[in-house]
């Protein structure tokens, strides 16, 4: 995993490498995302899917770095009617900022070709995601996971656990603040604060991605309860530290 400081996303759409534009139509029934969604909703949905989770079942290979050439993963059949003003659009007005796009001298006799990657959000292993680790408590002031109350009772005991990601996915504050692009879904109704400190003492390595998700594996997939600084629901009600007896 490379602990270099990450390089600037770039939009670039001249590149001459890049596929042909066709006219933006509407996403296949096979794209992600709900019918009612608005189209770039689902081509963002379907981009999501693909890079992150979905690359070998659609036929691509990323590269070490979670890259893939834009011209291979614009051929995808759930990707077809999406053409590169769209997609361009999608990266570049992303408001998580989940996509980096670049142009790369990849092709024939060193001709640019466009590369695109998810910033993070992996369920398939990529081994060199551009994170830069967490060496000190104070470079992550607040590290608050975003969930459902409904879900606290098996949280409460077992912790906080992957899942079927690679790392648990933690924001620098809470949706809408200054600072917060991503990291957590707006209608979560239950905040987890974690103990940096604790964390990092105890030996457990702490990352931030390019768009500033705080990231963790914990210990074997999982952050223990007693690692909760703070548990709060959306309705100000106080989990952790508990309430103290009437």
């Amino acid at each position: 995993m490379s602990l270099d400081p990450p390089a600037a996303s770039l939009t670039a759409t001249h590149s001459p490498a890049a596929p042909p534009s066709s006219s933006s139509s509407k996403p296949p029934k096979t794209a992600r995302g709900r019918p009612t969604d608005d189209p770039d909703t689902r081509w963002s949905k379907t981009l999501s899917y693909i890079l992150r989770h979905g690359a070998a079942k659609e036929g691509l290979k990323l590269r070490e770095d979670g890259f893939v050439r834009v011209e291979e993963l614009m051929k995808r059949p759930k990707l077809k009617g999406c053409d590169m003003a769209t997609l361009d659009r999608i990266v570049k007005d992303n408001a998580k900022q989940r996509f980096s796009m670049r142009p790369e001298p990849t092709g024939e006799n060193g001709a640019e070709e466009l590369w695109i990657r998810a910033n993070q959000g992996h369920s398939i292993k990529v081994e060199q995601l551009e994170l830069k680790k967490v060496e000190k408590a104070e470079d992550v002031p607040l590290m608050v996971h975003g969930t459902y109350y409904r879900l606290w009772p098996a949280i409460e005991n077992e912790g906080l656990k992957v899942m079927t990601r690679n790392h648990i996915h933690c924001a620098v504050g809470l949706a809408g603040e200054t600072g917060v692009i991503s990291g957590m879904r707006a209608n979560c109704d239950l905040f987890i604060y974690l103990d940096v400190p604790k964390l990092l003492a105890d030996g457990i390595p702490i990352y931030t991605s390019t768009n500033n998700v705080v990231l963790t594996a914990g210990v074997d997939g999982v952050v223990a309860p007693q690692y909760f600084a703070k548990v709060v629901r959306k309705n100000g009600e106080v989990l952790v530290p508990a309430p103290a007896p009437a």
